[in-house]
């Protein structure tokens, strides 16, 4: 006679089954932005937009030194000048900072059109530099600067502030400290109202948010995901009967790798309850992190052994910004490449760039 097949109970099907409930102290782990020991470079920014205000916030706060802005539109400049640096001298045109010898590294924060040029020129003129993201348009000239960066010894890293958000700088902490175990999946979620977009440039950005949002959750799950890489992306957008933005804002993307699946949901007409939810699994355990925003998260750690629930001290804005720039600076002290690093942020674009394609072909895309 054969073996006697189990009959599934409730906990097989996970109705009643309970996840760990004994709590432990989180382990400590280096999620902060780390400054570099002694390096104190000189920084010059070109392009004063809205944001700019972000980056010098960070930068001040960290005490280094902004000795230069630069933007076509010079009240701009004056105006960050004013705000963060006083001492900083302004100038109308790019060229005028890059000729200044003086300066060591560069933030390039203008509109990814006019920002090749500059990338290059900032190149040519031995400049380290931290580029605004999306890093390029297109992943062939995004190599091109890349190689051209690597001839002329420039460190050359992208401003994917993501990544030092708390809550995610502490997931791949505890990644890579091998608390998780090999990542299978990878799910994040972002319900919010986005309806802010309406009647302002951002109204003309085709796949406003798998594109310009997105980018952030497509470089997430990269960190997250390591040495993997994905396979092939779905993705697809729906504008929903309420929203009054022109873009569509509501948008998902799946990933699959060879040993791993990740999903992206973007809903961006959400007016009541807005939350933001990250769930990675392992083998070893899952990290769920969620709040009403980006910046307030509470992330819970399930293992064998129980919960643990750090307690994160900082915030995406503006401290993203300060560990893009910090990262930099750091890769340029020990003489190594920046982990947010341009050569890397090109395989964030390529899951990014296939999404776009994805939604307007409606139908899986190769990588």
């Amino acid at each position: 006679m054969g073996a006697r097949r189990r009959v599934p109970s409730e906990q097989d099907y996970a109705i009643s089954k309970e996840t760990p409930t004994r709590t432990l102290a989180a382990p400590r782990l280096p999620y902060r932005p780390a400054r570099p020991r002694a390096y104190r470079p000189r920084i010059g920014v070109i392009g004063c937009g809205g944001i700019i205000s972000t980056h010098l916030k960070a930068y001040r706060d960290a005490r280094y030194q902004v000795v230069a802005l630069a933007d076509p539109m010079i009240e701009r400049a004056e105006k960050a000048r004013d705000a963060f640096y006083p001492r900083a001298r302004v100038y109308a045109s790019a060229e005028a900072l890059l000729a200044e010898s003086s300066i060591d590294v560069v933030d390039i924060a203008t509109h990814p059109e006019e920002r090749v040029e500059l990338l290059l020129a900032a190149i040519r003129a031995g400049k380290h530099i931290l580029s605004q993201k999306p890093f390029v348009t297109d992943l062939a000239v995004g190599r091109r600067i890349v190689a051209a960066a690597r001839r002329k010894g420039v460190k050359l890293a992208v401003n994917q502030n993501g990544r030092w958000a708390a809550h995610v700088s502490y997931a791949r902490q505890a990644i890579a400290a091998g608390l998780l175990g090999d990542v299978t999946s990878v799910d994040l979620q972002v319900c919010w109202d986005h309806n802010w977009v309406a009647g302002t440039p951002f109204e003309a950005i085709h796949h406003l948010l798998l594109y310009d949002f997105g980018i952030h959750w497509f470089d997430m799950t990269h960190c997250y995901l390591g040495p993997q890489r994905a396979t092939s992306v779905f993705a697809a957008v729906c504008r929903t009967r309420s929203q009054r933005a022109q873009p569509p804002l509501s948008a998902h993307a799946v990933m699959e790798y060879p040993h791993a699946e990740a999903s992206i949901l973007l809903r961006g007409d959400t007016r009541y309850g807005p939350e933001d939810r990250t769930v990675i699994v392992g083998t070893r355990g899952t990290l769920i992190s969620r709040g009403p925003n980006i910046n307030e998260q509470t992330v819970t750690l399930y293992t064998a052994r129980g919960k643990m629930v750090p307690r994160l001290t900082t915030r995406w804005f503006p401290d993203g910004f300060d560990g893009t720039m910090s990262e930099l600076l750091c890769a340029i002290e020990d003489d190594r490449e920046p982990s947010n690093s341009a050569r890397d942020n090109l395989a964030s674009l390529a899951m990014c760039f296939a999404a776009l394609e994805s939604a307007d072909r409606q139908q899986p895309v190769k990588l």
